[in-house]
């Protein structure tokens, strides 16, 4: 993908999320429950880096039930983290959260700090082009311990016949068809007024080319979520 395009994807998406983080929020109130089942694997007394943690779904469920020694996280939104700070109680002195942009691929993190668990929940699929989503996970890799865990998700929107026919042409955002990657999509968006957001279909073969690249090995993959239980694909990779 030619980089004039990608960039164009990400203001698309960066104008979205500051239009209607507000909306967006009220549909993201409760943890996804592939996100939960991932969550039962996390011990306690580790240190947790949230990618992309939107409103604090996931910050609010690991602080009360996992008690971490470190949880940190990154958002390129500020009235997400704005909403994800508020959630969190004052007592919860280990939780921090800081505006970051994931697409620069290099995380606002002291050399020193390392962590046993990342998550990738949500992002992957509004990263264009191959190449930033391999950088973006080379540089999870970069600030886990060795054998620490990436836990990601991606939305699988083909298997919607209702988000199907939210599919808009590249036209409304003076795109061609030849400009963009095969699996990359406009979706509308009507809660709230009508917005457009870029989005990628990470098929299977994809994560786990992702996977090897970028210095992990996959331990476990499923689905989970939305419309019949199957509208995000799940994994868990380790840091070799």
């Amino acid at each position: 993908m030619e980089a004039h395009v990608a960039a164009r994807l990400l203001a698309l998406n960066r104008e979205f999320y500051q239009t209607f983080s507000a909306d967006f929020a009220q549909t993201r109130e409760r943890l996804q429950p592939g996100m939960a089942r991932i969550a039962r694997e996390v011990t306690g007394d580790v240190r947790l880096l949230d990618l992309g943690c939107g409103g604090g779904q996931l910050a609010r469920h690991l602080l009360a039930e996992k008690a971490p020694s470190l949880y940190l996280g990154l958002d390129l939104s500020l009235h997400l983290l704005h909403r994800a700070r508020g959630g969190i109680l004052p007592e919860a002195g280990h939780a921090h959260f800081a505006c970051a942009d994931l697409s620069s691929c290099a995380l606002p993190l002291g050399s020193a700090v390392r962590f046993d668990w990342a998550f990738l929940f949500a992002v992957l699929h509004h990263l264009p082009g191959s190449e930033l989503r391999l950088r973006v996970c080379q540089e999870a890799h970069r600030v886990l311990v060795p054998g620490g865990r990436l836990a990601l998700s991606n939305w699988q929107f083909t298997r919607s016949e209702r988000l199907l026919r939210r599919i808009a042409p590249w036209a409304e955002i003076g795109l061609g068809e030849h400009q963009v990657d095969p699996g990359d999509a406009l979706l509308d968006w009507r809660r709230g007024g009508r917005g457009l957001r870029y989005v990628h279909q990470v098929e299977e073969a994809e994560r786990r080319l992702l996977c090897r690249a970028a210095g992990f090995r996959e331990l476990e993959g499923f689905a989970s979520d939305g419309e019949g239980g199957h509208l995000s694909d799940y994994a868990v990779w380790e840091a070799i």
